[in-house]
């Protein structure tokens, strides 16, 4: 076995790998950029190098950077995490020809199913059914068009080295073709350093699922199960869970053993996924193989109890697998919500800062990977910390949010509770919109496909509107929280003597468009709060100045992030961000007298919708403008996103050039 390993990655995963690495007494080794030299995976590890500049091309996948970290460190072996240089032959064969263990597959098993093109081949000769495509590269948008023609509409763009839907777009008319082709061939380059680009046929109303295999040096292979990706948005998966809701156990056996055959087929050694889309009659499609640890592996390893680093350390020192297929079983439903520092309410748009606040839900104590839970289970991988920052340069990934339940119904149930309880302050995420998909119905029913969020939210995430009944708990514990503040103003020192204030019984609570009107009857366990003709007793955990309730309202359970506004509380919770005033009854009279005040008209500005770096500006002082055309693009989080225009107009100023760095809402152009 190694005694020590360098981690050729950053942020959540390295600290994964790092945690595994301990475990086995194995002592590791982390690299890192200047954007990253207070990262948390730079303070794990025993060692740490400096490779460069904040770009990921100068530093994270500069090969010879990584070669000359392992020889300033004497690593024995390299774990390579996911993205970056993980699927990277060249890197493979540096590490085999500097006698270094790569912590994956061997060379010939990543050329042959990293590349999408040659994996698809392979797949169609080993008798596996693929989704009709053009197998060859696409040199420009021209031929991307006449291909896409012969296809049919819609095609998916895809980078041939991409991954993380990264350089991958889907386009439904040839002027989508011509737009994409580009920006997908620009997003492949600056992430993988590679442009090349093919096409096929994207399956409408499709699933997600992909199983994970594992595979020793000695002929020996296993599959670990399937997981549903279908919550997908940008081609990104947000939600997965494991096993699926939709597959029998005969669909599953012959996914697995057709992933089996294909990794066999090219000598696979390591943890690899192989990814499908299956339609509503369970008809499944090869897609690709991942050959390296998927960012969702932390499900099956919550079924199965299999610690997939470990294997894969194990399989990569040349060790026999541990375990044969009738040994896997699967056990319970595990969830993953990714925590993504992007503003739902801003169409998604990254958003980068400083963590001013960064409180996960407490993780199961005595959980490890590679232990079968028999209880609840709260698992969060993470690569942050409070007070630190999230940079522009990397992904937009945050943490992994992980339950596990003996069904499906109590994972979602204790994901719920966990979602409810993470706090972070001081960037935009997308936590309310993870809630919102726990919630939605037919989430909930299993019953969705790879369109869900463009389905159900096809104008954006604008917010949850809560039912009644829960906007009546808030109300009512709200009401509570309210008063026991009250009662401790009364006692601060230094009032004037004869001005004693009264805390009275009555409160109109007003929030998300309700007003609620409360009777509040104390004791020192709780409070009995009346409204209307329902009385509901409400005893919990909070203190004026916390910023997390854990309430219990007419017996059920209510966690909701807690902020300071005039006269109330901004609360936060399932999904909703509510402002909620609690007023005296002749106060409530008055608030319904004041003016609505109205946002300022920004309809003649093009506002920078996230912190980026302008890529181009498309249109200059002067131009006619028409509604959807596209007026600028911003690059930000390794994504390329173009700015359109809203309405026919005239430039009259143009504020910005290419290379300029953005903050949000800063003016890039003005209209006459």
């Amino acid at each position: 076995m190694f005694d020590k390993i360098l981690i050729a990655n950053r942020g959540e995963i390295a600290c994964r790998v790092i945690k595994s690495a301990r475990k086995m007494g194995i002592k590791t080794v982390a690299v890192y950029s200047d954007a990253d030299r207070n990262a948390l995976h730079v303070k794990m590890a025993d060692e740490a190098v400096h490779i460069g500049p904040p770009q990921a091309n100068q530093s994270y996948i500069v090969i010879d950077k990584i070669m000359d970290a392992i020889k300033q460190t004497g690593a024995q072996a390299v774990h390579p995490g996911y993205g970056f240089l993980s699927e990277n032959p060249k890197f493979a064969e540096a590490l085999e020809a500097a006698g270094v263990a790569f912590i994956g597959p061997p060379k010939r098993a990543i050329e042959a199913m990293g590349d999408k093109i040659t994996s698809k081949k392979i797949a169609q000769e080993a008798g596996v059914s693929t989704v009709p495509g053009h197998m060859g590269l696409i040199e420009d948008a021209e031929e991307a068009i006449k291909i896409s023609g012969q296809i049919g509409y819609p095609v998916m763009l895809k980078a041939s080295a991409g991954g993380g839907g990264k350089g991958m777009r889907i386009a439904w008319n040839e002027g989508e073709v011509a737009e994409g082709f580009q920006a997908s061939k620009n997003e492949a380059a600056s992430s993988f350093g590679d442009d090349r680009m093919f096409i096929e046929k994207f399956v409408t109303q499709p699933r997600h699922i992909e199983i994970q295999v594992l595979c020793d040096q000695h002929g020996n292979g296993v599959y670990l199960g399937e997981r549903e990706c279908s919550i997908q948005r940008r081609n990104q998966k947000v939600v997965e869970e494991a096993p699926s809701p939709f597959l029998d156990e005969a669909t599953r056996k012959a996914m697995g053993e057709q992933s089996l055959a294909l990794a066999h087929a090219v000598g696979y050694a390591s943890a690899g996924t192989v990814e499908f889309i299956v339609d509503g009659d369970r008809n499944f499609y090869f897609l690709e193989m991942n050959t390296r640890l998927q960012v969702e592996h932390p499900v099956t390893e919550l079924i199965t109890g299999v610690d997939l680093v470990e294997q894969m350390i194990r399989v990569a020192a040349g060790e026999p697998l541990s375990m044969t297929q009738d040994d896997v079983t699967l056990n319970g439903w595990a969830m993953e919500s990714r925590l993504y520092a992007e503003d739902p309410y801003r169409g998604f748009l990254p958003s980068i800062g400083r963590l001013t606040r960064y409180r996960p839900p407490a993780e199961t104590e005595g959980y490890a990977p590679g232990v079968t839970p028999d209880a609840p289970v709260v698992r969060n991988d993470t690569g942050v910390f409070e007070g630190g920052e999230i940079s522009m340069y990397y992904d937009p990934m945050i943490a992994k949010l992980c339950t596990w339940g003996p069904d499906r119904a109590a994972s979602i149930q204790g994901m719920r509770d966990a979602l409810d309880g993470f706090e972070v302050e001081g960037i935009g995420h997308n936590l309310p919109f993870l809630s919102a998909v726990m919630d939605h119905p037919k989430f909930v029913s299993g019953d969705m496909t790879t369109a869900f969020i463009a389905e159900e939210y096809p104008d954006g995430f604008e917010g949850v509107d809560l039912p009644e009944d829960h906007l009546r708990r808030i109300a009512a514990a709200t009401a509570a929280m309210h008063r026991v503040a009250e009662i401790r103003r009364t006692r601060v020192s230094g009032r004037m003597d004869n001005h004693e204030r009264k805390v009275g019984s009555d409160w109109v609570v007003t929030l998300g468009g309700a007003r609620f009107d409360c009777v509040i009857a104390a004791d020192p366990h709780g409070a009995d709060v009346t409204i209307g003709d329902m009385t509901l007793r409400v005893s919990g955990d909070w203190t004026p100045g916390d910023q997390l309730a854990r309430m219990v309202v007419g017996g059920e359970g209510v966690v909701m992030k807690v902020g300071k506004i005039s006269g109330g509380f901004r609360i936060r919770t399932r999904g909703a961000d509510l402002k909620v005033h609690v007023r005296t009854p002749r106060q409530a009279e008055l608030a319904a007298l004041m003016p609505e005040k109205l946002p300022p008209d920004t309809s003649k500005f093009l506002l920078c919708p996230m912190p980026g770096l302008i890529v181009r500006i498309d249109v200059a002082e002067g131009d006619e403008v028409q509604e959807g055309q596209a007026l600028a693009v911003v690059e930000a989080m390794k994504m390329e996103n173009i700015l359109r225009a809203e309405k026919k107009g005239r430039v009259s100023k143009v504020n910005a050039a290419p290379g300029d760095s953005l903050a949000v809402d800063d003016v890039i152009l003005e209209f006459e």
